[in-house]
Formats: C-alpha cells, structure tokens, sequence
C-alpha cells in the first residue's frame, strides 16, 4: 500500500474514534515514561493492533497505546511507546505517527527519551532539556520527499524551539523542579555503547546519549511543527567502576522514577501555551 494512503487511512481512522475534537499537541513518551499518560483526562485508549498499518511496540517499557484525552487545559494525544529503528521497522514506519499527528493538526509535539548521561555533571533521574542533537542514524527524509509534508532540504538550526525550552525553564522553576540542558546523540542500538564510543560521544559535543527520538523530530520539523524534547537520565555514562553494566531494567526504574516530574512539567507548559 502506498505509504501517503497508509497515513491517511491511520489519521482518518484515530480522527473517527476522537470524534472531531481537535487536537492540541502530540506527546511521545519513551522507555519507562508511559505513565505521564495515566494523568490524561477523559481518555479514549487506542491500541496500535486496531490502527490500520501502524506499527506495534516491541520494545520493554512501551505499552503499545494512543491515548487521546485533556492534560493541562489541552486536547492532547500521547503515545504510550515509540517505534525504534533496532526493532527492524523502516524509518518511514518509525516517523508514521509524527506524519499522522501533522494529519490531525497538531500544534506541539512533546518528545521525551531514557538516555544515558556522558556529561559528567548529570546524574541517574536528571531531567535534561534537549537544545540540539546529534544524528548517527539513518536519516528519515532519505528517498523521495513528500512535498506535501515539507521541503527537500528542511532547516535544522533550531531543531527543538527556544520558546518551548524558555517556557519548559519557567514551569520548572515555578514546579521547584531541576533541569539540565545539553546536546542528545543518536545511535542505531541495540547494543548498548562502549565506554570508549561514550568517551568519543561526550568529546564531540553529546550529554546523553539513546537510540530514538531524533528520526521523529527530524520529520516534525520537516513539517514545521515546534518540538519540545527532554531526556531521563537513567544511567551514568562516564565513570566505568569495574561492577559498572548498562542493563534495560534498570533504565525503566530509573526513568519511571523521574515520570511524575516530568509529567508535572508537561502538563503546566501545556496550561502556558496557546
């Protein structure tokens, strides 16, 4: 099936089961992080089995649900778990949702990750703004482009939008809740890294490192739509003891113990913005 019909066969099925409520902004919740969507109001829970040619979660810590609902005043559709690129879907299956969302007339789109900090000054349940990003992966816009979304060569300078980060610093503030700010790195997983490609990471310019979100913000901002994104510390990725390992579960408890604050935090960014 080709892929455009495939999008807007998803979107007009989604737009059916919400019943014509417009939607206000998408939030993708990572590893460990589905829970912000226990915090949505008036929910309608769509299973990505149901959705003709979505995906469907493979990954630990991902439920597998579109939860559509009112968090903070606003309309909003969150997605209990991503698509990564190391499950074995394309990188025009992992972007699909973005692409539907734009579909639906999202105003916002919220990502949110589990990464491992490089940054020496980070530690395990730090919440840490992304203001840039580093791309090792595929690029999701290779082939041929989808002009209807937006144009070949797509402008990455302010990937994630300043006014979001300036909004996100005052929320927190006002929360009493800390932030870090750096740069995420990108990686294929699923191998969790080296401490020596750590090391090569941090010195080229990373705080944290993972193995999602970038594919989506790049086709977001291939479709103009403003992206506010955030990482979970859930492990320490500098100083290697010799008992130190990277193990899955402990990444989802870490991350799940930083889910209230960050869905605090989402839910008053999205009372602040109009």
């Amino acid at each position: 099936m080709d892929y455009l019909k495939k999008i807007d066969e998803a979107a007009q099925y989604i737009t059916d089961k919400l019943s014509g409520d417009n939607l206000f902004a998408g939030i993708i919740l990572g590893s460990g992080l589905g829970g912000l969507a226990d915090k949505i109001e008036n929910k309608i829970t769509i299973p990505y089995s149901q959705i003709p040619a979505f995906p469907v979660s493979t990954a630990v810590g991902h439920k597998g649900n579109l939860i559509a609902g009112v968090l903070g005043g606003k309309y909003v559709l969150g997605m209990q778990g991503r698509f990564h690129y190391y499950e074995g879907w394309t990188m025009e299956q992992v972007t699909m949702p973005v692409r539907i969302m734009k579909r639906l007339g999202i105003k916002y789109l919220f990502v949110s990750n589990a990464a491992g900090g490089v940054n020496p000054g980070f530690k395990v349940g730090d919440l840490m703004l992304i203001r840039d990003h580093i791309n090792l992966m595929p690029n999701p816009l290779t082939g041929k482009n989808l002009d209807e979304f937006g144009p070949r060569f797509p402008d990455m300078t302010r990937a994630y939008d300043p006014n979001l980060m300036s909004i996100a610093e005052s929320c927190a503030h006002k929360l009493g809740i800390k932030l870090k700010k750096g740069v995420y790195l990108a990686g294929t997983g699923p191998t969790y890294e080296t401490p020596a490609e750590y090391e090569f990471f941090r010195r080229i310019g990373a705080d944290a490192v993972g193995m999602s979100t970038v594919p989506e913000v790049i086709v977001a901002r291939h479709s103009s739509i403003p992206v506010f994104g955030v990482s979970v510390i859930t492990n320490e990725a500098y100083s290697f003891a010799e008992d130190f390992v990277n193990d899955g579960n402990d990444v989802i408890v870490a991350a799940n113990s930083a889910a209230d604050r960050l869905s605090s935090l989402i839910t008053e960014m999205l009372k602040e913005l109009q």
